[in-house]
């Protein structure tokens, strides 16, 4: 089943402890669709500068990426420049050049209006709303993705979108921000009653968990001996996320778990390169293989009925 995803596609030069490349491609649109083209098609909505490299654009199309809606317009890319701290653990924004990004306004073509799928990634929740609006059918499954920044300066627009979304997906800071509730059950919770009927919450080296209405899912982040770049790890979570979820074509609750576990598996692969690096050199094979690892990492030998064997 075909996924699209509306989003930025970006130029980041990002310092982190172990080194500070300049220029990576990067962008919520680039991460998300890279992962999820291992698993199914997917479209990208975005817009580019006259700088785009002619290299990146035919690494998306090898990757199968309908990259018809990504629009070059006159100007640059977007450019994003940050600093991450010794742990990793938060990005200090160094730099933001919107560029053609800040003209953004995305318009899908007749035959992007009725995807399967559909990921709304970290825009304007204006935008985001006015891509709902030009939908022609409802797709099975809609997610989308906020942060800070659209949480503290248009809330109201950010409700709306929250409650015409299947899922939200949210940082830990982000959802405590939104809901201003310290207990993370409490805050997924006060989420779920405005309408999405999935919250998933992103805990970066702590994994992520799965709120539902009657069910709690957890699943750890892969212990990595070397995090190289930790920008993306969340978009690309959520393309192997709804990448899985398409191509199996079942929303069961089963089948959630195991999206979760694959979208860990794919952040875990985009952490160890900066930019796109990793995740553009993937194999089948890798992805099948570390997928088997966090089988055997979260595997116990129990049902769950009884603790202690029963005594005589």
């Amino acid at each position: 089943m075909s996924i699209l995803v509306v989003g930025s596609v970006a130029y980041d030069s990002v310092k982190t402890p172990a080194a500070s490349p300049r220029e990576s491609l990067g962008g919520s649109a680039t991460y998300f669709s890279l992962a999820a083209s291992y698993f199914a098609p997917v479209g990208v909505v975005a817009v580019v500068g006259e700088d785009f490299r002619r290299e990146d654009l035919g690494m998306l199309k090898a990757h199968g990426v309908d990259t018809r809606a990504l629009a070059q317009r006159h100007g640059k890319t977007f450019r994003w420049a940050a600093e991450y701290s010794q742990d990793y653990n938060e990005a200090h924004t160094l730099d933001t050049q919107l560029n053609v990004f800040a003209d953004f306004k995305p318009v899908l073509s007749p035959e992007a209006q009725r995807p399967a799928f559909l990921f709304l990634a970290n825009i304007d929740p204006d935008l985001q709303q006015s891509v709902l609006g030009q939908l022609e059918a409802k797709p099975r499954l809609v997610a989308g993705d906020t942060m800070n920044y659209w949480i503290q300066g248009k809330r109201e627009s950010l409700r709306k979108v929250i409650g015409s979304v299947d899922t939200l997906m949210i940082n830990e800071g982000e959802l405590r921000l939104l809901t201003g509730e310290a207990n993370l059950v409490k805050a997924a919770r006060q989420v779920l009653r405005l309408g999405p009927a999935m919250v998933v919450v992103k805990r970066g080296e702590y994994g992520a968990v799965c709120f539902t209405e009657g069910n709690i899912f957890a699943t750890p982040a892969y212990p990595l001996e070397t995090v190289v770049d930790p920008t993306g790890a969340g978009d690309t979570f959520a393309g192997g996320f709804m990448g899985y979820l398409a191509a199996v074509g079942d929303l069961s609750l089963e089948n959630l778990r195991r999206a979760m576990i694959v979208g860990s598996v794919m952040a875990s692969f985009a952490v160890e390169s900066f930019g796109t690096q990793r995740l553009a050199s993937l194999s089948m094979g890798e992805i099948q293989a570390r997928y088997r690892d966090f089988w055997r990492l979260t595997y116990f030998d129990g049902t769950g009925e009884s603790l202690l064997p029963r005594r005589e």
